[in-house]
């Protein structure tokens, strides 16, 4: 199913206008998430909104915003105050300026998202201005209302479509001077520096986001396949990282040495195809591999055991049965 615009309204370069919808280009729903549960009842925990001070829980219509200006004193805003100065949504995105794409700083970038066409009327304006931004080789800068609050988002295209970018405004970057500023001036020697380049080169590839797995996110759905199979699942102790203290010539020389010995990785097994969207989950049913082992060793001629050997133990990490 496909996501549902964020928003529904307008582009607008100076005098041609066509109705566009805003969709989100990322997503975290596909990632595994927990509830909190009871662990004595196994039943989820809710969470209830209570008084700080008498602990009594509150009513929805009974709470509003506070604004704190010292301990314990707020400043009480009402829904109807905020709906008042709520920035009024033209329900258009004008654009405002055109800029190089190299002027926009990355601290800037928020999340982004896909402009498309909305309807099948537009389909031609939306070209128009899409092919503008396009030939300029530049990104254009426009506003837009979102949750009663104004966004810069800068527009670029992206085959058919259009990206949109949400900025931050400069308030909400920090200086790097607060961090930077205590760093030492170091003089790095030539060798050094040619070595390190060397390690570079050796390591440059074409970014390949596909390549990438999310590791944390395997072993999750691991732990989870594992303990509904009815595993007993125990932690193991993790190995420390090495202690040796060398000198930075000797690392940078082992590295080299290393990448130069390293042999090439193997290339991935291509999972099966699946639906778009479709999770890697894959919870299997229990019982069904223990059905097709006993068949398979029906179908195996037994060997003759051989003298003086010892039963093998079972693995800790053998399942249980059944």
């Amino acid at each position: 199913m496909a996501p549902r615009a964020n928003w529904k309204g307008f582009l607008r370069l100076s005098l041609v206008t066509c109705p566009v919808a805003l969709y989100p280009a990322t997503s975290d729903s596909e990632k595994v998430s927990f509830n909190q549960i009871n662990r004595k009842t196994g039943h989820r925990i809710k969470y209830a909104k209570v008084d700080a001070d008498t602990g009594e829980e509150v009513a929805a219509d009974d709470i509003m915003k506070g604004y704190k200006v010292d301990t314990d004193t707020y400043i009480e805003i009402s829904k109807d105050e905020l709906d008042e100065i709520a920035l009024e949504s033209t329900r258009t995105i004008e654009i405002d300026e055109f800029v190089p794409k190299s002027d926009i700083d990355s601290r800037y970038l928020i999340r982004p998202y896909y402009l498309v066409p909305d309807g099948k009327v537009g389909h031609d304006a939306f070209a128009v201005i899409r092919e503008t931004i396009r030939s300029m080789d530049k990104v254009a800068i426009g506003r837009l209302v979102l949750t009663n609050r104004e966004h810069i988002i800068a527009l670029e295209p992206l085959e058919k479509g259009l990206m949109g970018t949400l900025l931050r405004y400069p308030y909400e970057v920090r200086s790097e001077s607060e961090y930077f500023d205590d760093i030492q001036d170091v003089k790095i020697t030539k060798d050094m520096l040619d070595l390190a380049q060397h390690i570079v080169q050796q390591k440059s590839k074409s970014f390949e986001p596909d390549k990438f797995e999310d590791h944390y996110e395997t072993a999750l759905i691991e732990l989870i396949n594992r303990k509904r199979n009815g595993e007993r699942v125990t932690a193991t102790a993790k190995p420390r990282p090495g202690t040796n203290v060398v000198d930075l010539m000797t690392a940078l020389r082992q590295s080299l040495g290393d990448d130069t010995k390293s042999a090439p990785a193997a290339k991935p097994k291509k999972s099966p195809k699946r639906a778009e969207g479709q999770r890697e989950m894959l919870l299997p049913i229990s019982g069904k591999k223990a059905a097709a082992a006993k068949e398979t060793a029906k179908e195996t001629p037994k060997q003759a055991p051989k003298k003086a050997e010892k039963p093998a133990r079972p693995s800790s990490r053998t399942r249980k049965a059944g």
